[in-house]
């Protein structure tokens, strides 16, 4: 088979790698990435010599055109953005397909790892479907799913994605090779589509129960990485500050304010609508410090 493939970020560069070292072609490679980039895909597959193309050409209707004339069979969609033509869509001879790093229906769209720990899911998973006009509305390939803990963040999950999502792309190839790739119906009657919202504006909901404000905060944590959906934040006085990590208590706070702090022997602590939660690290003014040295006792946030 001939594959053409659209790929960014470390599961790009795992399935460009895995693609070469499979019985299959790989053609033509699209990428918002510079080959001057260290470990990028743009990088691997000039490792390979395997020509690469902008990323965004997926949003031309010519490029239909160039796939057919290299007669690609497949297009692999791992971890791009961009909203893919109906016309490069029907190019590939086999057809096209997607990685996405969520389980579907129930969490289609962008950033799905936060989503779901933001939501106190169980569980998450990576999903191979085929693409169509629609975003994430196509039929299923293949899916694996996994537990979701109390400590998991949105990296830990979104890591456990891309190895997941290895798996399916080997049982693609496999598919392939057999002459026979599965189609699944979507039940789109169940799907949650998210965009590019952040829940609760990216401040901490203080006035929530403990478990959610947790979950959010979680949810927003890519450490050492960017987060897409930033640093949590919330406001002391006149001044925000950003809240990188929290730790549960499992202590009721009764006749406590939301956002009230106060203070024990391992350092302050702040009230939720039921129980105090512990900072473990903030930032003030870009820097990160510990919070002892930014909170006291009597201190309110909103």
């Amino acid at each position: 088979m001939e594959i053409a493939l659209v790929a960014e970020e470390a599961a790009g560069v795992r399935t460009l790698q895995r693609v070469a070292r499979s019985g299959h072609r790989l053609r033509m490679v699209l990428t918002a990435s510079r080959a001057d980039e260290g470990g990028s895909v743009a990088a691997a597959a000039a490792g390979l010599g395997v020509p690469t193309l902008p990323g965004d050409r997926v949003r031309d209707p010519g490029l239909a055109d160039e796939l057919r004339d290299a007669g690609i069979d497949v297009l692999l969609n791992v971890h791009s953005l961009h909203l893919v033509r109906p016309e490069v869509l029907t190019a590939p001879r086999v057809g096209a397909f997607n990685l996405h790093p969520g389980p579907l229906p129930e969490c289609a769209g962008l950033n799905a790892p936060s989503w779901a720990v933001a939501r106190g899911h169980a569980e998450h998973g990576v999903t191979l479907h085929w693409m169509e006009a629609g975003i994430d509305t196509g039929d299923v390939v293949e899916e694996a799913r996994f537990p979701i803990t109390a400590e998991d963040t949105a990296l830990t999950v979104s890591v456990q994605c891309v190895g997941r999502g290895q798996e399916l792309v080997d049982r693609l190839l496999a598919h392939l090779d057999a002459g026979t790739v599965p189609r699944h119906p979507q039940d789109l009657t169940t799907r949650r589509y998210f965009g590019r919202e952040v829940p609760h504006d990216g401040r901490v909901p203080w006035a929530k129960p403990a478990r959610e404000v947790l979950d959010f905060v979680r949810a927003c944590d890519y450490g050492p990485y960017p987060s897409p959906w930033g640093v949590p934040t919330t406001r002391r006085d006149d001044a925000d500050l950003g809240v990188v990590r929290l730790a549960a208590t499992g202590r009721p706070c009764p006749g406590r304010s939301p956002g009230e702090v106060d203070a024990d022997d391992e350092g302050p602590v702040v009230a939720t609508a039921d129980e105090w939660v512990r900072p473990r690290r903030l930032v003030v003014s870009g820097r990160g410090c510990e919070p002892a040295s930014v909170l006291r006792a009597g201190d309110r946030l909103s």
